[in-house]
């Protein structure tokens, strides 16, 4: 079970890692927020998903299923307020080359 965990750790970075990359590489701020609001819910996700592993209680494993599932739920959400936001106090959609955000 602790190579399973390891394994889905690791993956786990990997996603944290790349996503980061192309928060910097993206220049529009609402492909920055959507980018970073999955890479948000995959990670912890995964991150989850290895304690459930990891975790030799079953109450533990219900715990963070409960956790999960309130993430899955919130974290678009969240997203979506953000995004909102930003176009409601007139964040252009489209960037130029030069546009510094």
């Amino acid at each position: 079970m602790m190579i399973a965990t390891y394994i889905i750790l690791i993956l786990s970075w990997f996603f944290i890692i790349f996503g980061m990359i192309a928060i910097f590489r993206l220049k529009n701020l609402y492909t920055r927020i959507l980018t970073a609001a999955t890479i948000d819910t995959v990670a912890s996700f995964l991150v989850l998903i290895a304690l459930i592993f990891a975790s030799s209680q079953f109450e533990y494993a219900i715990r963070l299923l409960l956790l999960i599932l309130f993430l899955l739920i919130t974290n678009p959400i969240s997203s979506h307020v953000n995004i909102r936001s930003a176009y409601l106090i007139g964040i252009p959609t489209d960037v130029k080359d030069g546009d510094i955000i």
